[in-house]
């Protein structure tokens, strides 16, 4: 578990993959990324509706005060190729009423935008994130969790080494919750 602490002028770091810049979220994303959170396929499994400006702007800046209070936080997706914001992927700590609780545990999670779906791109980024977090106080367990019915997020989760540790629900909808311990190989993971 990670002890809340200020962590002075920390904002998310840059991380490059074969394909994408990992970023600060800014103020410049937000058409893009209000226009993500109204796309059915985007909130399918992710809450189950369209988010308004409103929300979706709470959620730009929760990403954004994150990092600067416990450390870590979420990043924008950018297209290498194109400079497109294209999604978010990072860790948080949302204090979710969940039992069990996993408050204080770094949470993964991701959401691209439906055209980049089926290319790999969230295992090369989710990849990019864990990397980072190998080794850092904290990051030797993480957990996330997934709709049962979201079968490309549950691969992708397994690809990194996320195993299944139970089943439970979130907001009255069934949820798995999968767990990922760090210094161990995907394939020797319980």
């Amino acid at each position: 578990m990670l002890p809340l602490q200020r962590v002075e002028s920390m904002t998310a770091p840059t991380i490059e993959t074969e394909r994408t810049i990992l970023r600060a979220h800014g103020l410049g994303d937000f058409e893009a990324y209000a226009a993500m959170w109204t796309d059915p396929v985007v909130t399918r499994f992710i809450g189950g509706k369209a988010r308004s400006r409103e929300e979706t702007w709470v959620r730009l800046l929760r990403y954004v005060g994150m990092w600067p209070l416990i450390g870590y936080g979420f990043w924008a997706i950018e297209e290498k190729a194109t400079g497109r914001f294209i999604g978010e992927a990072g860790f948080h700590d949302l204090k979710r009423d969940l039992v069990p609780s996993i408050e204080g545990t770094p949470e993964a999670g991701w959401a691209l935008i439906p055209t980049t779906h089926g290319k790999g791109l969230a295992t090369e980024v989710l990849g990019g994130i864990h990397a980072w977090a190998e080794g850092r106080p904290g990051f030797d367990r993480t957990v996330c969790i997934i709709d049962p019915g979201n079968a490309p997020s549950l691969a992708v989760a397994r690809k990194l080494g996320y195993r299944e540790k139970l089943r439970t629900a979130y907001h009255g909808q069934p949820t798995i919750l999968l767990e990922r311990r760090s210094g161990k190989p995907a394939a020797s993971q319980p």
